[in-house]
């Protein structure tokens, strides 16, 4: 390997919004994630619906028509 062409390696906690934290290697400073395996619904067992920058309501608002369309 060719010497100082690797970026630095850091010892980091990654956090989830949940509140659980992992320790890893990165090189990146700081890692936040939405969803871990601490509070994932296939590891967890539990129903969690996650909606991230309203996609729920982007798609209802996109198919209204259809929608409306179909129960007349």
């Amino acid at each position: 390997m060719k010497p100082d062409i690797h970026p630095a390696y850091h010892k980091i906690n990654a956090k989830c919004a949940c509140g659980n934290e992992v320790a890893l290697g990165s090189i990146k400073e700081a890692i936040h994630v939405e969803i871990c395996a601490a509070c994932h619904p296939f590891f967890t067992g539990k129903q969690k619906l996650v909606d991230t920058a309203g996609r729920i309501e982007k798609f209802k608002k996109k198919y209204a028509k259809h929608f409306d369309q179909k129960q007349a």
